[in-house]
């Protein structure tokens, strides 16, 4: 399977990404401040910054968002809420937000490894798409490993839920409430660059 390894700080820089997005404690990045500015970007280049800020937060491939875009063009609403809705809905970021890994590609290996249900069922697909209703937990064999036991300790990390989440950190589990809306989004996105980009 392909992976994305750019490096996360070099790539944020790039990208004008904060690593705090990623799940990276450095906030910012002062290597070289200002190195590499140039002058006003076009509107195909702009276009392309937005597309590849998505791909990279959500660690999705080219191919995949392709076809994340043609779905979202077939639902009902403006094409670019709705991507931002599937890429939101993906497991592996569900079990990021829901605090459960430190970052995106960690919690799509812990997924990748068989570390979590859905709805009581074993899932190892990291794209796999929730719904509202669906509880995510952490399968009982692997509560007992310190990767997981942290979460549900008393000195656990504060972990700060979206609103279309709610979880319960005893038992190791949260529940998707409602789909994910544009306002759920942490960082700042121009999606409507990305629909004018694959309207040409």
């Amino acid at each position: 399977m392909a992976k994305n390894m750019q490096p996360i700080a070099r790539r944020c820089k790039a990208l004008g990404i904060s690593p705090a997005v990623m799940g990276y404690d450095k906030k910012t990045t002062t290597r070289n401040p200002g190195n590499g500015m140039r002058k006003k970007q076009s509107e195909y280049a702009l276009q392309l910054k937005e597309k590849q800020k998505l791909k990279f937060i959500y660690g999705v491939l080219e191919k995949q968002f392709a076809g994340y875009f043609a779905m979202a063009e077939r639902r009902e609403g403006m094409a670019g809420e709705n991507l931002l809705t599937i890429l939101e809905s993906r497991l592996d970021n569900v079990v990021f937000r829901l605090g459960f890994a430190s970052t995106r590609r960690d919690a799509r290996q812990l997924v990748n490894h068989a570390h979590f249900t859905v709805n009581g069922r074993k899932v190892d697909i990291p794209s796999y798409q929730v719904k509202a209703g669906d509880v995510i937990a952490v399968r009982e064999r692997s509560k007992s490993s310190p990767k997981f036991a942290q979460y549900a300790a008393a000195d656990a990390p504060l972990v700060i839920v979206p609103a279309w989440l709610s979880r319960d950190a005893a038992e190791l589990k949260g529940t998707v409430l409602r789909a994910p809306e544009r306002s759920d989004i942490e960082f700042e996105v121009s999606e409507h660059l990305i629909v004018e980009l694959y309207s040409k």
